[in-house]
């Protein structure tokens, strides 16, 4: 979640139908960018701010750009945002309206809203506020903030043509999908983008209840700083490290508890409750959009990207709910070889050292997102959206399903084997498990905490966005990492959907961190890029296509955690996020497992306590192995399309 970021009618066949057509704007209708987007607006926007009032009293800061043209209404595109409205001042405008310079072009109301209790609204914030289903009277929760928005909005602002679009980018996001939740009449058409939707599960912070450590940590530092009154100002700090080495800054840093005690000082109250809750106990539960994604009305276009380091999971999960649970009318997913936002920016050819050979930020903005709403909001032009708009990877195309997974992906295990071989029920067509040796059989490494396994081979402070796709050789390297390759493919494999783990696994201690990784594995003579800058040699390369973490403690319950009892094996399960990707003929599919990723994954001690209030004595060296016979048949199993 990046604190930037402010932010059917149509018949399918069975099949999916691939888009080999991504042409870029034309010279006549290239979108306005830079000053002449920033003049443009100034030239035909007029900006008003108003206090609204919510049914609590609490009044929250609007900023509306309404166009000059009043031979016409308009719709109204609304973003509620907890990272500013700004620039604050009747007379100042912005550089840009989103979604994109389309919307300015084509005419629409554009209503950006501070949300209780940040920067210039009235209020008290409260993180991922809980939704309320059963409010009454005065009771507040973001969905009536939304409603009560519209209604004033609706109400008070002239020139609409009585339908309201709602859309945000990460954070925004989310409040985009409390406003889809029992929503206004007026509200035609959502767009939830990245959404938050889980901070223990899968998004941002933790991930199956590990903590995503230099995330959270650098995030918290400037965005969780208190704000006591309406402020145009807000803490907007960031944590000076004294270093660019995360890796070495947040070893040294010492047990998670340390971070209070020598950098926030107590100064971050949102620290303090992730620290004091972890587990998945009513405090996260209460923070699950999720379970009240159900008979939404307006029209939804929920978007996300592959290579999403923050909320991939969101995107995939609220297009699920809301799929499952009583469907609205049009209920659309779109998914693209994207980092957190790279759809609404830049051109989203490539992501370090993969290229996806098409400008796939340019073609959603033009081809899908702007007549999205401008259908729903204008009735201009068709409904041809399918189901599920998602980029193929691998292939670089992107395609449409009328089913999110495709009704066409069949269920494939590969199986681990010894010498680091990996073997496949059905497209490699070998017996699947190791019935020739007797149980028991495994793998094994020694994991040691104070010597954990990098999660990219460079050298930075953050959760670096290329992690998503980066080259693996140098953890396959590492002795602390298992490592399963398949056969050289002789026909293209596509995967598609999310990836199930089986793990049958043992520990000489009594906790453990899981961490799988799916990998394409390129040819040895595949050619360098040209031009080369960064002198990568692609010949080999291990390009990660989904990398999980589980912590192992939790294999039973989130909310109950249970100690590992050393030597004795264990089933660990959990699923990855969804992936759309092919591997070509020429290339290998590899697994490596691994039981630390540091420092994207907090360290686990290896022994069972509170990792949170875990001292520098809990962080032990242990053994730990993976099984991998009849008896004990580890696994992980994808959506295979033939």
């Amino acid at each position: 979640m990046l604190r930037w970021l402010m932010l059917a009618a149509f018949a399918l066949g069975t099949f999916a139908t691939p888009v080999f057509a991504q042409p870029g704007p034309t010279a006549a209708s290239k979108p306005l960018a830079g000053a002449e987007l920033k003049e443009y607006i100034r030239a035909n926007y007029t900006k008003y701010e108003y206090q609204i009032p919510m049914r609590d009293g609490v009044k929250l800061f609007t900023a509306v750009y309404v166009p000059k043209d009043d031979a016409q209404t308009y719709p109204m595109m609304l973003t509620r945002t907890p990272y500013s409205v700004a620039p604050y001042g009747a007379d100042k405008y912005p550089d840009a309206l989103r979604p994109s310079a389309q919307f300015v072009k084509s005419g629409y109301i554009f209503v950006y809203q501070d949300v209780r209790g940040r920067w210039m609204s009235e209020g008290e914030f409260v993180n991922v506020r809980p939704h309320n289903p059963a409010k009454k009277g005065k009771e507040i929760d973001e969905s009536s903030d939304t409603y009560d928005t519209v209604e004033w909005l609706t109400k008070n602002v002239k020139g609409h043509n009585g339908k309201v679009g709602i859309t945000g980018i990460s954070y925004p996001g989310f409040y985009t999908v409390c406003g889809m939740i029992d929503a206004h009449p007026a509200v035609k058409a959502v767009s939830p983008q990245a959404p938050v939707s889980e901070w223990f599960i899968g998004d941002d912070f933790h991930h199956n209840g590990c903590l995503f450590l230099p995330h959270c940590f650098n995030f918290m530092y400037g965005f969780g700083k208190n704000r006591p009154e309406p402020t145009k100002k807000g803490a907007r700090d960031r944590f000076e490290h004294d270093t660019p080495d995360g890796y070495k800054f947040f070893l040294e840093m010492g047990p998670i508890k340390n971070a209070d005690a020598k950098y926030y000082k107590g100064e971050i109250a949102f620290w303090k409750e992730v620290m004091e809750h972890g587990t998945y106990d009513d405090f996260w539960k209460a923070r699950n959009i999720r379970q009240h994604v159900k008979n939404i009305k307006p029209a939804v276009l929920t978007v996300g990207g592959w290579f999403d380091a923050e909320n991939l999971f969101g995107a995939l999960e609220i297009y699920k709910h809301a799929e499952a649970n009583t469907p609205p009318q049009f209920n659309h997913l779109v998914m693209g070889p994207w980092v957190h936002g790279g759809w609404s920016r830049g051109e989203g050819d490539h992501l370090g050292d993969v290229s996806f050979n098409a400008k796939t930020s340019d073609f959603y903005r033009e081809t899908i997102e702007f007549p999205f709403f401008e259908y729903h909001l204008k009735g201009v032009g068709e409904s041809k959206h399918p189901k599920a708009w998602v980029f193929e990877t691998g292939t670089n195309v992107w395609r449409k399903h009328d089913t999110w997974p495709p009704k066409t992906a069949k269920a494939t295990s590969f199986y681990p084997h010894p010498g680091g071989v990996l073997w496949g029920n059905a497209h490699l067509g070998k017996d699947a498990v190791d019935s020739a040796t007797p149980p028991p059989a495994f793998d094994e490494f020694v994991s040691d905490p104070a010597k954990p396994v990098p999660f990219i081979n460079k050298t930075d402070i953050g959760m670096v966005k290329e992690y998503m796709t980066a080259d693996q050789r140098f953890a396959s390297a590492r002795p602390d990492v298992l490592v399963y390759q398949g056969e050289v493919l002789k026909s293209d494999l596509t995967i598609a959907g999310p990836i199930e783990v089986e793990l049958y696994v043992s520990t000489t201690g009594t906790d453990a961190d899981w961490v799988v990784k799916v990998i394409d594995v390129y040819p040895d003579d595949l050619a360098d890029p040209d031009p080369n800058p960064t002198g990568v040699k692609m010949g080999g390369y291990q390009q990660l296509i989904r990398g999980e973490p589980f912590r192992g403690k939790f294999r039973n319950s989130f909310s109950k955690p249970e100690p590992f009892k050393p030597g004795e094996v264990a089933k660990v399960k959990f699923t990855m996020p969804d992936v759309f990707h092919t591997l070509r003929p020429g290339h290998r599919l590899m697994v490596q497992v691994q039981s630390t990723w540091f420092p994207l994954v907090d360290r686990n001690p290896q022994t069972f306590c509170d990792i949170y209030k875990a001292d520098a004595s809990d962080f032990k060296k242990q053994t730990h192995k993976v099984y991998r016979d009849a008896e004990h048949p580890s696994r992980i199993t994808v959506g295979v399309i033939k």
